[in-house]
């Protein structure tokens, strides 16, 4: 028998005493102290037993049926959620017929299940494109293993948009404070309106060529062969060495546009190869 229960035997005990609503109150907060019932509870229960109550049970109440979660309704659930993975827990609830509580601790309890965002990637790649992908990267990397010095011959070219300025963000700008120094404050500022597409080429010692894309200008396959030409004259001058021997270029965008046969004309003897991802294409002397 609950606290409660013993509680309410003895309001029921004091009204055969013929003891007040008041009387009994007073008494229970000399007998049970701080886990006493309210006053407003006492004397309901009071009235309930001089009314003629005999039970200390409490009464039976209305609600939904506790038949919303029986395996008919999680099956429905299933079915209704693998017919459409967007449905909301609304939509569902709506067509099972239950409600949204239940419905939710069906998908999460029951199915284990739990709502996520759709994750983005570059591109949906083909099986082909994987195989590809695979085939390349395992001839690359047994390339690798019989010449340990090809990654040090290696010219990455990449593209991306520059701005005018970058506004400092919330942490570079934080700084060391005592106690009692005020919080520095600066204003709020957006990233700069103008922006440029910068071209890079670089190794492991650093930037062996890089270009500012002019305003108005199409990137197209006749201006990354222009590129190219400057780019073979700029490895002759900065990187001799590299001039001499069989030299790998890792790009994307420069061989999508230029192709193979535009591709060859600045670097002879390459072994063009194309994969979805950046690419690395061997070449022989410039």
């Amino acid at each position: 028998m609950t606290k409660v229960d013993e509680q309410r035997v003895c309001i029921k005990f004091c009204v055969r005493l013929c003891k007040t609503g008041t009387e009994t109150f007073e008494m229970f907060k000399q007998a049970f102290g701080d886990s006493c019932m309210s006053r407003r509870r006492t004397l309901e229960w009071f009235g309930r037993f001089k009314n003629g109550r005999t039970s200390t049970a409490n009464d039976d109440r209305s609600g939904r049926p506790s038949t919303e979660t029986i395996p008919s309704k999680v099956a429905h659930v299933r079915a209704a959620v693998n017919r459409d993975r967007r449905r909301t827990v609304h939509d569902l609830s709506a067509e099972v017929g239950i409600g949204y509580g239940s419905c939710q601790r069906i998908l999460t309890e029951q199915l284990n299940m739990h709502r996520i965002a759709t994750k983005f990637v570059p591109r949906v790649l083909t099986q082909d494109q994987k195989d590809s992908r695979v085939a390349i990267c395992q001839d690359l990397k047994e390339t690798v293993i019989n010449d340990p010095t090809l990654l040090l011959n290696v010219i990455t070219g990449d593209e991306s948009i520059v701005y005018t300025y970058d506004p400092e963000s919330k942490l570079q700008s934080s700084q060391w404070k005592s106690p009692g120094s005020p919080r520095p404050k600066k204003t709020r500022t957006q990233k700069s309106k103008l922006k440029k597409m910068l071209i890079c080429f670089f190794d492991q010692q650093g930037i062996v060529h890089r270009e500012f894309v002019p305003p108005g200008m199409t990137v197209n396959a006749d201006f990354y062969c222009d590129i190219l030409r400057r780019l073979r004259e700029n490895v002759r001058r900065k990187r001799p060495q590299k001039g001499k021997t069989r030299t790998s270029l890792s790009t994307t965008t420069m061989f999508q546009l230029t192709g193979p046969l535009k591709f060859r004309n600045f670097w002879p003897r390459t072994i063009c190869q194309w994969s979805p991802s950046p690419i690395l294409t061997r070449s022989g002397p410039l």
